[in-house]
């Protein structure tokens, strides 16, 4: 065995004690099969881990309809959080944002609505007009809207999703996937959480005409906080709904149900299923330091080990005491060191199986010494090499 591979192997931490011993046939949850789902394509995950717990055709490309309008709530939310448009900014309303048909907010052409207006008329009322409206205002035209919509897609890593509108009516080659839109979902949540409590608001009024929210699971469930409704003849009728249990998230999507009853429905069986059989776990925060490891020929001789990122782990409900993480580093790191380097990895292993595997990662930069000791390091190196 090679010198490095001893070394490693004497560097296995173990960071969180292993319940005592039983057969991982007594501990290990049992876990129905999800139940069947009257979609034609839908998707269960976890927000944070990205952890897929039930789907079926969920990379099918299919028309969203008005799930469409969450790309076009992310990117004006976006616009809002850097600085560049603010709620109170008024949005002159053309005669195509006024003419758009569909679903509406019922703004007039010719008039001002300020951004936190149209925001609402597009999440809560699923407004075309609004839609159209914000368009226009960020973008000049919803055409060019749509070019800034599907080069979001591409970063967030919807790679089967194409837009032609912002609104989600009908045109060849405007499509999307269940998988796609849990993505676009799971980045509205996480990314600017400042306005996503928009998306658990019952009603909104505009011109004096007071509509409800579409999803109708904000009144039948007070876990579930959001997302969005969609439906056209082509694309049946659509759901992304997100719920939240204690510090458990999940997200499901429903794409060509039958009718609105059967959207909530079908989500309503993806999100109970979810919920009772498991959880959500933060293993690590972000910038934790794991452990301190031996640096040769560095200013310093101990160096930070850690993630960067907060890390999350989606396991059967109860099995949290059954979890082991084991970090694996190469104990030889030698000056100079960059913050994020990658010099090892944690698994998280569960009943014998690993169910995370993570980078570790310098969390500090350690330069070289000086030559007198880059010398002495090297030479206590060669000791060290020696009787290993």
């Amino acid at each position: 065995m090679a010198i490095t591979s001893v070394i490693r192997s004497l560097f296995v931490v173990l960071l969180v004690a292993v319940v005592p011993a039983v057969s991982s046939a007594a501990s290990a949850p049992l876990i129905p099969a999800p139940p069947q789902i009257g979609a034609s394509s839908y998707i269960l995950i976890d927000p944070l881990s990205g952890s897929v717990l039930m789907e079926n055709n969920s990379h099918e490309r299919l028309p969203p309809a008005s799930l469409t309008k969450m790309m076009t709530a992310y990117i004006v939310e976006r616009e809002l959080h850097e600085g560049r448009i603010a709620m109170t900014d008024m949005v002159p309303i053309s005669v195509k944002a006024w003419q758009t048909k569909g679903s509406r907010t019922f703004v007039r052409e010719g008039t001002q609505v300020s951004v936190a207006d149209l925001l609402r008329g597009v999440i809560i009322q699923s407004g075309n007009d609004a839609s159209v409206a914000l368009a226009e205002f960020i973008a000049g035209s919803e055409e060019a809207f749509t070019d800034i919509m599907n080069q979001q897609a591409q970063l967030l890593g919807m790679k089967n999703t194409h837009f032609l509108n912002a609104t989600g009516l009908p045109a060849p080659e405007h499509y999307s996937t269940a998988y796609d839109l849990a993505l676009l979902a799971q980045a509205i949540i996480n990314d600017y959480p400042e306005n996503y409590p928009i998306y658990a608001e019952k009603h909104f009024t505009y011109n004096n005409i007071r509509q409800p929210n579409r999803n109708t699971l904000l009144w039948r469930d007070p876990s579930v906080d959001g997302l969005k409704t969609g439906h056209t003849e082509e694309a049946g009728y659509c759901l992304a709904a997100s719920a939240k249990r204690d510090n458990t998230r999940f997200i499901g999507v429903v794409m060509g149900t039958s009718s609105p009853s059967a959207r909530a429905q079908e989500i309503q069986k993806m999100l109970n299923y979810g919920f009772r059989y498991y959880e959500s776990e933060r293993l690590f925060s972000a910038g934790q330091q794991l452990l301190d490891s031996r640096v040769w020929g560095g200013e310093a001789d101990q160096l930070a080990l850690g993630v960067n990122e907060a890390v999350h782990v989606t396991i059967p409900r109860g099995s949290k005491g059954a979890l082991e993480t084991i970090v694996d580093v190469d104990t030889v790191i030698k000056a100079p060191v960059a913050a994020g380097d990658e010099l090892g990895r944690v698994r998280v292993v569960l009943n014998g199986e690993t169910v995370l595997s993570q980078p570790v990662l310098a969390l500090e930069s350690i330069p070289e010494g000086g030559f007198f000791k880059r010398l002495w390091d090297s030479v206590k190196l060669f000791f060290v090499n020696l009787l290993s």
